[in-house]
């Protein structure tokens, strides 16, 4: 098991924070997290397969000055950025949630991906619609509000539908979302959700369909955020793109069924 570093650094003038770990061959796993998580999402799979994952601005331990650009589109060049910092060219690619920024930045220039692997992302497709809380994120003044009162206990209650077992997720998951769900990332959160207009994250997914690399999309069809059939849109838009549904998964597929990651790690490994 490889070990998993911790990293803080500078990146455009703004502090930057990524979790490595050493892993096979020459071509680096990149992980692209959600809301409201960070890099640490990625640990079990940085402890079985090596990687790299950082902490997007506004969210963890990166910058979250108040003045930053926290929509959708100014992610994937901070990645751009962020992978020439680290030297790294050819990359294989893990998203999930809103780490479908990272979708945007295989559309950019699809030969670097090596391989894809999508869990329950957020579709930069046709057809969806914002679910609950992020339809009162998106509202100006109730988000603030939604936001004020958000602490350890509500992201508890909050985020106990999103799994398929009884009961919250598990507090460690808990703890470290509470611990970095600062006022920052409070801001980046509202800023990110009102700039995912429908028409903008369709045309954000424009591009899919050039990404020719080997892609899984794996999906936790518990998910009471994004719906299963998203899935399969995501199958039908990039060629060739395997889809495999759990039935007994919620959005974060991993925390319900452990050996996600051991699948995971297969497919990237060709």
């Amino acid at each position: 098991m490889p070990d998993v570093t911790p990293h803080h650094g500078e990146l455009a003038g703004e502090p930057v924070f990524w979790l490595d770990a050493a892993g096979e061959g020459d071509v680096p796993v990149l992980y692209v997290h959600g809301v409201p998580t960070s890099a640490d999402d990625w640990v079990p799979f940085l402890e079985r397969i090596g990687g790299i994952a950082p902490d997007l601005p506004g969210f963890g331990r990166s910058g979250k000055r108040g003045d930053g650009d926290y929509t959708m589109h100014r992610y994937a060049p901070w990645l751009q950025t962020f992978l020439a910092d680290r030297g790294i060219d050819r990359f294989k690619l893990v998203v999930h949630d809103w780490g479908a920024v990272g979708l945007i930045l295989a559309q950019l220039d699809p030969a670097r991906v090596e391989r894809l692997v999508i869990m329950n992302a957020l579709p930069l497709l046709p057809g969806y619609r914002w679910h609950r809380v992020a339809r009162a994120w998106r509202r100006p003044v109730v988000g603030e509000l939604l936001m004020g009162a958000i602490n350890r206990f509500t992201i508890g209650v909050i985020t106990r539908e999103s799994n398929v077992k009884k009961g919250k997720l598990p507090q460690p998951w808990i703890d470290a979302v509470a611990e970095q769900f600062d006022l920052g990332t409070q801001r980046a959160i509202l800023r990110l959700y009102r700039s995912g207009d429908p028409e903008a994250l369709v045309a954000a997914g424009a591009g899919l369909g050039t990404i020719a690399c080997p892609t899984l999309v794996l999906w936790g069809d518990g998910d009471p955020y994004i719906t299963p059939g998203f899935a399969d849109d995501y199958g039908a838009a990039i060629p060739g793109a395997e889809v495999v549904h759990l039935p007994d998964a919620g959005h974060w597929p991993w925390l319900d069924r452990p050996d996600v990651v051991d699948t995971v790690a297969a497919f990237l490994a060709g």
